[in-house]
């Protein structure tokens, strides 16, 4: 095994195997080997593959087809789209250039992952962004609903699948440390960005505790690869480090999320303030509830034994959630919707695993984190797409940057802080709240919304030109998060890991995290 200075290389914070070092390989094979790996199990391939395409120059037969299968489902949706609309979405049509920039943001975000290792989401923002700026497409209000409705679906397959990767188990044993690290470094960073960007963009309380609520999420995008990398060498194995992080992030995401939809909605709901402040607490209690109910229906329909158990687990699950998030913003409690997805997921995956699937393990969390490959470039390209450089406002973009790197760093404080009677010694709460610094997932599904319910002519009392400014300097403020903390946080995770945390095998029952438990970290991406 390595030592601790070697772990970090020029791949930022893979841990490079000793064949790949070997001094007789050229420059350009060692290259080549970043963005081509052998395939982890026996594999076919035709028996001129080899020749025309010799490894590690190009990719192996079955990743190569992996690609090209991705690709072709993306270009099969637009043909299907042809034959129905016709013209609107021919060779000239909006819905071929959006249907190319996500092909392109998933291309580049696999090259820019295998490259440098840093999150591929980064890649596909940027590509985003350069689409937007270099007229590459544009965007009519019709394709504009669209988007918002594709961000909507990754939204339930984010929540879908946080509720799927909280064990019970965990719960129970540690709810205390759980809750601890997913609310309290949550509610400290909320409260920091309201008020500085109060004081700092000129944002209206209001507004201020809206953006607060969505910066605030880390995200398990960029967090949970860089903690599987550590766990799979041993670092803070032994106290269940990781998995007690997983399970911190996924509580974190759902109250972020159900608490911007409840917050939105009180701003932009027409009737009674008072009402919809009220409406608040009621929403999290509804959809907790009835959450609950459906994750339990799951449990007994479809039967057990039935041969399509599996897609009709997923559809019932999938399809549940998007009926919980469309319905619930319909009739004007938005801050159920969210907590009604990860309540049904997490009840589902709890009876499951009684009946022999492992959570977040199942056929159904396999089908979800295929799902999640082609939404992945869809919400963040899109959420690229709509920043446009030259209408940005500069002092914005200052002030943004300072804000949150003010209150990222308030959030390591306050982890460090909150985290006491966790079982942790110092070097391990440093960790976690270097852990918490990565912003994405959320921030991109969210960001757009208050500009979307704007540009809809939805208004929240104030003057129209203030609500399209304010809306404006929350997307920017949010992928300006994104860019800057999902780097910072992953490079600083795999930095500090190796220094701040014990190495161990994972048998060491006597601290936090019981050797058992620690081996039960899901396979969440």
């Amino acid at each position: 095994m390595e030592s601790n200075s070697n772990i970090i290389g020029v791949r930022v914070y893979t841990f490079v195997d000793n064949k790949n070092e070997d001094s007789s390989d050229s420059w350009w094979e060692k290259l080549c080997l970043r963005c081509h790996q052998e395939d982890s199990s026996p594999s076919w391939q035709p028996s001129w593959w080899s020749k025309v395409f010799p490894f590690p120059f190009f990719s192996t037969y079955r990743q190569t087809a992996q690609q090209l299968c991705i690709i072709m489902f993306f270009l099969l949706s637009w043909g299907i789209l042809y034959a129905e609309l016709g013209e609107s979405v021919g060779l000239n049509g909006e819905l071929l250039g959006m249907t190319i920039l996500v092909i392109s943001a998933y291309l580049v975000g696999w090259l820019w992952l295998k490259i440098t290792t840093l999150p591929a989401l980064i890649g596909m923002l940027v590509t985003g962004i350069l689409f937007q700026n270099l007229n590459i497409i544009h965007m009519t209000d019709t394709y504009r609903k669209l988007n918002q409705d594709l961000r909507k679906v990754a939204l339930v397959i984010i929540l879908t699948r946080a509720g799927l990767g909280l064990d019970a188990a965990i719960l129970r044993k540690h709810y205390v440390a759980v809750l601890q690290l997913g609310l309290l470094p949550w509610l400290v960073e909320c409260i920091a960005i309201s008020v500085t960007s109060h004081f700092l963009l000129g944002l209206p309380w209001i507004w201020g505790f809206l953006l607060g609520s969505m910066i605030a999420s880390v995200s398990p995008a960029v967090v949970v690869p860089c903690l599987f990398r550590l766990r799979d060498v041993g670092y803070g194995v032994s106290k269940g480090i990781p998995t007690l992080l997983l399970a911190a992030a996924a509580i974190d995401d759902s109250i972020s999320v159900a608490i911007f939809a409840i917050i939105l909605n009180a701003m932009f709901a027409p009737g009674s303030v008072t009402f919809n402040i009220i409406k608040g607490p009621l929403s999290i209690i509804v959809g907790v509830v009835c959450g609950g109910l459906w994750g339990a229906i799951l449990a007994i329909i479809p039967e057990k034994g039935d041969v399509y158990m599996v897609p009709l687990r997923f559809l019932a699950l999938f399809l549940g959630g998007l009926f919980s998030l469309f319905i619930s913003s319909l009739v004007g409690w938005s801050g159920a919707g969210p907590l009604a997805i990860v309540s049904s997921g997490f009840v589902a995956a709890l009876y499951w695993e009684k009946q022999g699937w492992p959570v977040n393990k199942n056929p159904v969390s396999n089908i979800f984190r295929i799902l999640w490959i082609f939404f992945e470039p869809i919400l963040f390209a899109f959420t690229g797409a709509q920043i446009t450089i030259s209408a940005l406002d500069p002092e914005v973009i200052k002030m943004g940057a300072i804000c949150l790197i003010s209150c990222l760093v308030l959030r390591v404080i306050a982890t460090f802080l909150v985290s006491f009677g966790c079982g942790l010694n110092k070097k391990e709460k440093l960790f976690i709240g270097v852990t918490w610094l990565a912003k994405a997932t959320v921030q991109a599904a969210l960001g757009p919304a208050a500009l979307d319910l704007v540009n809809s002519g939805q208004t929240s009392g104030i003057l129209p030109s203030d609500e399209e400014k304010h809306s404006k300097a929350l997307l920017a403020v949010s992928v300006l998060s994104v860019i800057i903390s999902a780097p910072l946080g992953a490079i600083l995770i795999a930095i500090t890991g190796p220094r701040l945390l014990t190495k161990g095998d994972g048998n060491d029952s006597k601290n936090l995290e019981d050797g058992d438990i620690g081996q039960r970290i899901d396979t969440q991406l």
